[in-house]
Parts: structure tokens; C-alpha cells; sequence
């Protein structure tokens, strides 16, 4: 099994508006996908559209402020079954979001777009946490001819 993993550091003095974007439907509709509905809560179903496809992620663990934990229980084949992970922590006048893709079966080509896309992601979301303004898809940055 192989992982993505990236760190970024966003500007705000407690993890609550880093969390609140990652748990409830503006928040990731503000970063993500503006298409994006669901439940947010742990044993939920979250459903994210973008215009070549989706996922859907249940909610498998949720501690304020501190973690977040997905599971994919559909969507690309390459992705169903891996979960995505979130741990936040405060480091001065920045929290820290780890995030991890975590259970690919082997590192496919794919995995290689999906890593450049979770970065743009991860710059929006900063972007939304610290100005009030992401870039969610449809307006997020393309990268390939996959976008």
C-alpha cells in the first residue's frame, strides 16, 4: 500500500476554522467542490462531484479541532476502500493540517494527479481558512488534460 501525504500550514490562531472545513458542507463546499452535500457527521455519508466524476467518503472518526478520518466507499476504483485523513495541531499563529490519502493499492499514474490535485486543494482550503475565499471546483486550478 502507498500513501499521499502533504503538510500546510495555515494562518489562524486555534485549529476551529481549519475543522469547521473540514466538517460541515459550506466549509468543504468552500474548498472542495461547491458540489457537495451529505451528512458530516461520523457514521455519515459526504458526496463530492466535480465535472469528470465523484466520490462518496463516510465519516469515521471526528475529534474537535484535532482529527478527521473519511472512507471511500465509492468513486474511482483506484480510491474506494482507501481513507482520507486529516490531523490538525497548533504551532504558533499556524495550524498545521497533515493530511494523508492513505491504502492505494500501488503508486498508478493516476495517483500522481490525484497528489498534485490534493495540493491545490490543500492551498484552497488555506486560502479559505485565512481570507474567507477558496478556490473549490469548478473554479479550482487545473493541472492536466485530467484537470
Amino acid at each position: 500500500m502507498v500513501d499521499i501525504l502533504h503538510r500546510v500550514g495555515v494562518k489562524t490562531p486555534t485549529p476551529e476554522k481549519a475543522y469547521d472545513a473540514l466538517t460541515t458542507i459550506d466549509g468543504l463546499a468552500g474548498w472542495w467542490t461547491k458540489d457537495t452535500t451529505g451528512s458530516p457527521e461520523v457514521g455519515g455519508v459526504l458526496e463530492f462531484r466535480f465535472p469528470a466524476g465523484g466520490f462518496d467518503m463516510e465519516v469515521i472518526e471526528q475529534r474537535p479541532s484535532e482529527r478527521v478520518v473519511w472512507r471511500v466507499v465509492a468513486g474511482p476504483p483506484e480510491w474506494v476502500g482507501t481513507t482520507v485523513e486529516w490531523d490538525l495541531r497548533q504551532d504558533g499563529d499556524h495550524t498545521i493540517a497533515l493530511f494523508a490519502h492513505r491504502g492505494w493499492a500501488e503508486p498508478v499514474e493516476f495517483m500522481h494527479h490525484c497528489s498534485t490535485k490534493w495540493a491545490t486543494f490543500l492551498m484552497s482550503l488555506k486560502s479559505l481558512v485565512e481570507t474567507g475565499a477558496g478556490a473549490p471546483a469548478p473554479r479550482d486550478v487545473p493541472i492536466d488534460n485530467w484537470n
